[in-house]
């Protein structure tokens, strides 16, 4: 039980620093408070509700990976790398494919809300 407790302490630590310090995550973070009221207008379905949700949890999970390689990288070096670029950019890639996930979840089911499919 002490274990969990450290574990839920350090992500609580993280979320502080994420929203405090790094604009991405903080912005992520505001739009995931924003879809916990927004989500039940669109669709009362629960599969389509932890659709919408998830898929912005999947987002925030990954930039805060992404956020953990860069942190990672820049303390083993700040110089030029391509190595540390690439590193750099795959997490980024990752980020991406997480908002486009996101991106289509919440399309479809505005399109749905909207009548358009």
């Amino acid at each position: 039980m002490k274990r969990l407790v450290h574990a839920f302490l350090n992500s609580l630590s993280a979320l502080k620093f994420g929203f405090a310090r790094e604009n991405a995550l903080r912005e992520e973070l505001i739009l995931l408070i924003i879809s916990l009221p927004l989500a039940p207008v669109l669709t009362q379905d629960p599969w389509k509700l932890i659709a919408l949700w998830g898929s912005l949890l999947l987002v925030l999970s990954v930039e805060f990976l992404n956020t953990g390689v860069e942190k990672l990288a820049d303390r083993v070096t700040t110089d030029r790398d391509d190595l540390i670029k690439i590193a750099k950019d795959c997490g980024s890639a990752a980020v991406l494919m997480s908002l486009i996930i996101a991106a289509m979840v919440w399309g479809l089911v505005l399109a749905e809300w909207l009548g358009i499919v």
